[in-house]
């Protein structure tokens, strides 16, 4: 269901950036049409270069206007977004969506509130909330805290945004010393519970230390996140315990809180609208609260989403060694460096993290997938262990720890180790599809506990039941059996969920086969070699297509006898 803001929030400036033709007929067109394929891929700083030369040509041509404020806004240049505005403005013409959301952050940032509240009244086109909100947060800024309160109040009667008003009510209040009132709401004595975001929990943790009651706070921060490391919550316990009282800095000024309401919109939207539209609510608040951690970390996640990896990597490493947010940054860099083809910067960034904080669960959990994901095994499952072992009690959510170290040993040709850590994963989670087609399949492959294996792949099969793979492995289990008939129809359904992949096309031709449609099967055998198989798997193909399969498994079962069944099979 579409989170309400997807309603109430227009992207008028992305559509007409993104899907506007331009007038260039007098300017630079090479640049122009450059500068769009740019902007189209999202490739923000290239876009701002072309767009720049286009405008050179043709200064009075607003849509090239609107197209470098975009660009500017992608990259993160405030100062020639706002230029831009301002010099779309004095052009006339048509309302700009992208020019108001530079010209209110110019306003905001220059603390002008008069001008604020003005260009709100005129009509300025910024979203309904964000209106909203900013026009409460200015007249906290003129000193006009009973006007302030009651636009706040206006906005918690808007059905599903109630808790945007809630919130921000709260927070206007304590910035001026209303701990009390703060606290009323955030504790949902005021009007029942509304839910907060991390950042909204450190808030109200302040609140409570503010009111001495350093005591409820650490309660807070235990409910909320537990008490597994995490440097954050970390540096703030410390200082609870020593029962040190916390300024509340969440918000300083009425400009903070117009920051915060840029953040709490794009956090709302982040996944439910264009992400071009988050990233230009994220810019606005980054540029009104440079050390806001949060807005830069959502900042560089929404670039990786558009995929400008080298802008993630370059925002992540914004944060110094010394921020306890520090962490969350290195490791988002490193997958960003990853994205961006960097595979061994990525590695060492994350090894240098692991020995940097060796009782970190986060940091040796992301090692080991990135590990895993190079298929470097054998380490990706020292990674995985260290972060089993740091863990002091182990819960049902725990599950895809042994599952990704049980791929690992797999990988690493080490079944038994493999096996015991499926069937961990599976005492923890015994209906999880995943790990019941992994173990399944692996021991319908090895020719072991087949009746099990079965059960285990039907049952994987009645929780995901448009899952290729997994349907693969139901086939595969008929296959093993020798019920080919029973692994026609779903092998042949795995094909069409997974129509290009080289296993599963080469299954369905060994059923084809074993059936006597062996045509077919020489077909499907073709088809897998173009999906480009594995070295071992192609050069099998390759046997089959000579010999036929009959052959092949002749020649397979003299060079190795088949593993003994379980009992039970």
């Amino acid at each position: 269901m579409p989170h309400p803001l997807s309603r109430i929030l227009t992207a008028t400036a992305v559509a007409v950036a993104l899907g506007s033709p331009l007038a260039a007929e007098d300017g630079d067109a090479g640049a122009y049409l450059a500068a769009r394929v740019a902007e189209s891929e999202n490739d923000f700083r290239a876009a701002a270069g072309w767009y720049g030369k286009a405008i050179l040509s043709d200064t009075a041509n607003a849509r090239l206007l609107e197209g470098a404020i975009l660009a500017e806004l992608g990259i993160g240049d405030m100062a020639l977004a706002i230029e831009g505005a301002k010099q779309l403005k004095k052009l006339g013409g048509e309302p700009s969506q992208l020019g108001d959301f530079a010209l209110l952050a110019d306003e905001a940032q220059r603390e002008d509130y008069a001008a604020l509240l003005a260009s709100a009244s005129a009509g300025r086109d910024v979203g309904e909330l964000v209106n909203a909100l900013v026009t409460a947060w200015a007249k906290v800024g003129e000193g006009k805290m009973s006007e302030a309160l009651a636009e706040f109040d206006e906005l918690t009667k808007s059905k599903g945004l109630e808790a945007f008003g809630y919130f921000h009510k709260a927070l206007a209040l304590a910035s001026v010393g209303d701990f009390e009132g703060a606290d009323e709401i955030l504790s949902g004595r005021a009007a029942g519970p509304i839910f907060v975001m991390r950042r909204g929990v450190f808030a109200h943790v302040q609140i409570l230390s503010q009111l001495e009651r350093n005591a409820d706070a650490l309660a807070l921060l235990d409910r909320s996140f537990g008490t597994e490391p995490d440097p954050v919550v970390d540096a703030l316990r410390l200082r609870l315990q020593a029962g040190e009282p916390l300024p509340f800095d969440t918000i300083r000024t009425a400009r903070d809180g117009i920051a915060e309401v840029f953040f709490s919109v794009a956090a709302a939207l982040n996944g439910e609208a264009d992400p071009v539209y988050t990233l230009l609510h994220l810019r606005v608040a980054e540029y009104l609260r440079p050390d806001h951690a949060d807005v830069v970390l959502l900042t560089a996640d929404t670039l990786e989403t558009l995929g400008q990896h080298q802008l993630a990597v370059e925002t992540y490493a914004t944060f110094p060694p010394d921020d306890p947010a520090y962490v969350s940054a290195e490791i988002g860099r490193a997958g960003a460096l990853r994205s961006d083809g960097q595979v061994d910067a990525a590695i060492q960034a994350m090894q240098a993290l692991a020995r940097a904080h060796p009782d970190l669960f986060s940091v040796q959990f992301a090692l080991g997938d990135m590990l895993r994901l190079e298929e470097r095994f054998d380490e990706a499952e020292v990674a995985y262990t260290a972060a089993i072992n740091l863990q002091t009690k182990i819960t049902e959510e725990d599950w895809v720890l042994f599952f990704y170290r049980g791929i690992s040993h797999e990988q690493s040709k080490d079944w038994a180790a493999a096996e015991a850590d499926f069937r961990q994963s599976l005492t923890l989670n015994p209906d999880q599809p995943q790990v019941l087609n992994y173990l399944g399949y692996g021991l319908v492959d090895r020719g072991e506990s087949l009746d099990e294996a079965l059960g285990m792949i039907e049952k994987a099969v009645a929780a995901d039941p448009e899952q290729g793979y997994i349907i693969d492995s139901l086939a595969w289990a008929y296959f093993r059996l020798g019920r080919y008939e029973d692994a026609l129809r779903p092998m042949e359904k795995a094909s069409v969920l997974e129509p290009v992949d080289p296993i599963v096309t080469d299954h369905l031709g060994d059923v084809y086969w074993m059936v006597g449609r062996k045509l077919e099967a020489r077909f499907q055998w073709r088809r897998a070699l173009s999906f480009e198989p594995t070295e071992t798997d192609a050069t099998r193909i390759l046997r089959k297509l000579e010999v036929g399969l009959d052959e092949v498994m002749a020649e397979e079962a003299k060079a190795s006898p088949p593993i003994k069944a379980a009992e039970s099979d």
